[in-house]
């Protein structure tokens, strides 16, 4: 199928228009002088920011207080950053230790692999989805509710950020949960609602907890995030983890991360062969 000629007309001037032009919003890099990001001095109007609330602003262009900037910090460093080379993605970080890559090769590969489906950033993409869906659900017919819950769970056999696969309490929400509570947001309607599904969830067949990836995702929704705004702040959030890993694994052994004897690996593939 071709495009139709008025398309092509279109594309074309938008490339002509950007040949040489750079237009933005973001910022501005003046060497010798000054740096802009997101329309302010970054030297003298936000010099005093910390890098979280920095990180934010750049994200969604709005300044965050110190009282968020906590919570921000707080869910990433009680909930994922956790230097153990066991988990999936410390685990590509420590490979690439034991391998003799680089930092930066090995911590970009353990990022990169963060986008898990499972308990990485699809979870956590699919989790803000649900929470935002379920609040306007309960806002239209709160009677309902428990029967739009069990909907969702029988339609899509899941739902994100509810239910654990090792076991069923999540370690991780009491302690996060009073830095929520020390800051004032323990009445939230996204914080309030996944209690709720909770409380529906227990009550049903299947019995299932909520786990951290549905708390931070209302604890985000609450503070106005749009789920590309939650899925951005979310891709350094294991960095705390990470770095330690492919430094422990550096400063040991090479190779010696992991090894797999031949003779443990079951091969069904074809047989040793000789070449001619």
């Amino acid at each position: 199928m071709k495009p139709k000629p008025e398309h092509t007309t279109q594309r074309l001037k938008t490339l002509l228009h950007c040949e040489d032009n750079l237009e933005t919003d973001l910022g501005a890099w003046f060497p010798g002088e000054r740096v802009v990001f997101r329309g302010k001095d970054l030297f003298s109007e936000l010099n005093d920011l910390p890098w979280m609330s920095l990180l934010l602003y750049g994200i969604t262009g709005r300044l965050i207080n110190s009282k968020q900037n906590r919570l921000f910090e707080s869910i990433w460093a009680l909930c994922v950053s956790y230097p153990d080379p066991r988990l999936w993605n410390n685990r590509v970080a420590a490979l690439a230790g034991t391998a003799r890559s680089t930092g930066a090769l090995g911590v970009a590969a353990a990022t990169a692999v963060t986008e898990a489906k499972i308990y990485g950033g699809q979870a956590n993409f699919g989790a803000i989805e649900f929470v935002k869906h379920a609040l306007n659900s309960y806002q239209r017919d709160p009677g309902n509710f428990a029967n739009f819950v069990n909907d969702e769970l029988k339609t899509k056999r899941v739902i994100p950020g509810f239910g654990r696969p090792i076991v069923a309490n999540d370690e991780r929400i009491p302690p996060l949960m009073r830095v929520v509570t020390e800051l004032g947001y323990q009445d939230e309607p996204h914080l309030n609602l996944v209690f709720e599904v909770e409380r529906i969830l227990l009550e049903g067949r299947k019995r299932m907890r909520m786990n951290i990836t549905g708390l931070a995702a209302a604890l985000a929704a609450d503070q106005g995030l749009t789920t590309q705004e939650y899925s951005a702040y979310l891709i350094h959030a294991f960095g705390a983890g990470i770095v330690p890993c492919y430094l422990n694994a550096v400063e040991t052994t090479a190779g010696s991360f992991f090894p797999l004897r031949c003779d443990r690996i079951q091969y069904e593939g074809q047989e040793t062969r000789k070449w001619a």
